[in-house]
């Protein structure tokens, strides 16, 4: 079986599939007492920094659950990291931007990526990663978005309601725009390098888009995410657009360039599919939380996203949002096996 045969990359391409593939946000770290384990003596970037230890986390989740893909352990500020941002990732927090960006000064700091100076690690490890997978599943890249890099860049960390982010795309049009150019430039060369280096398909994850109204997402974002798609078209592999809170953003989306759509659990699968059109496939959209619920209601969950998938090509199963910290392991894998229960039983019908 070659990757192109497997069950991730048919349903990326709406293929017809033997069963719904399946694979998690966050899933290499976090849940995993093998990660937790490794955690006890490295911080997450020099996880990164050591390929060897990289690729181990990255297969722990494989391993363990089985799951269709593999996802590389990285984060999303390694582009900023790579073109020399101070900053920090704490626990329970998230990034921390030393010095935020307020001025010209400040974006005109931010240089252009060049991935295999700066983040030669990264790239070895996807190296390492796809000569123990062997052809066996895929391995996912991914970049953050310029958008949601541009808010931890102004914010100087997370933030629930994004007033400086959007008081500075307002008031300094020009200079949002020339950050946003920036950024663009360091995420298209970043995905590209991971490409080059061995990566099967790319997400580009926009957490804090939903933030924005459409009018908004296409004035201030659209954009540059179309030119991040249109750059990685000629790859030829599956590209993924994931947002959070992104329901009333769906339909601009679709357009940005994208062949696999993220949707999150705030829409209805069947919903959001008819949103973005039938010629795109779509992942998701399982809410994290219901893996912290009893065995009866994560199976019903579970089936009802599957349900309304509707068994049309193109879906690709995996939660709205990231695993979070507290998920039991056993639930991980029950959402895994209601997912082989469901194609067995529709299969005999």
């Amino acid at each position: 079986m070659t990757i192109d045969d497997s069950l991730f990359m048919r349903a990326a391409r709406r293929q017809p599939v033997s069963r719904t593939p399946v694979w998690f946000m966050r899933q290499a770290g976090r849940v995993l007492p093998e990660y937790r384990a490794v955690r006890d003596s490295l911080t997450l970037i020099e996880i990164t920094q050591r390929p060897e230890v990289c690729a181990e986390v990255t297969l722990q989740p494989v391993r363990r659950f089985g799951v269709d893909a593999a996802i590389l352990f990285a984060d999303i500020m390694h582009p900023l990291i790579g073109a020399g941002v101070a900053l920090d990732i704490v626990d329970g927090v998230g990034p921390v931007i030393h010095q935020p960006v307020r001025a010209a000064a400040d974006v005109e700091r931010l240089r252009p990526l060049e991935p295999a100076a700066d983040l030669p690690y990264v790239l070895e490890s996807i190296r390492i990663i796809k000569r123990a997978l062997a052809n066996s599943i895929p391995l996912i890249g991914f970049a953050g978005a310029p958008y949601t890099l541009a808010a931890y860049l102004i914010e100087g960390k997370g933030t629930r309601d994004f007033a400086r982010t959007k008081a500075f795309m307002y008031a300094e049009p020009a200079l949002w725009h020339q950050l946003m150019e920036r950024l663009t430039g360091m995420v298209i060369a970043y995905m590209r390098a991971q490409a080059a280096a061995g990566v099967d398909a790319l997400q580009l994850f926009d957490s804090w888009v939903g933030s924005l109204s459409p009018r908004d997402y296409a004035a201030y974002v659209q954009p540059y995410a179309r030119r991040i798609f249109d750059a990685l078209a000629s790859l030829g592999i599956p590209l993924i657009h994931f947002g959070v809170n992104t329901a009333t953003l769906l339909a601009e989306m679709a357009t940005d360039g994208a062949s696999v759509i993220g949707i999150d659990w705030r829409i209805g699968l069947d919903d959001a599919w008819r949103v973005v059109g039938h010629d795109k496939a779509v992942q998701g959209n399982l809410d994290p939380c219901v893996l912290l619920a009893p065995e009866d209601v994560i199976d019903r969950e579970v089936r009802d996203v599957l349900a309304r998938a509707g068994g049309r090509p193109g879906h690709i199963f995996n939660l709205g949002h990231g695993l979070l910290p507290q998920t039991p392991v056993d639930a991980v894998s029950r959402v895994i096996e209601t997912i082989h229960e469901y194609a067995l039983v529709t299969i005999g019908e």
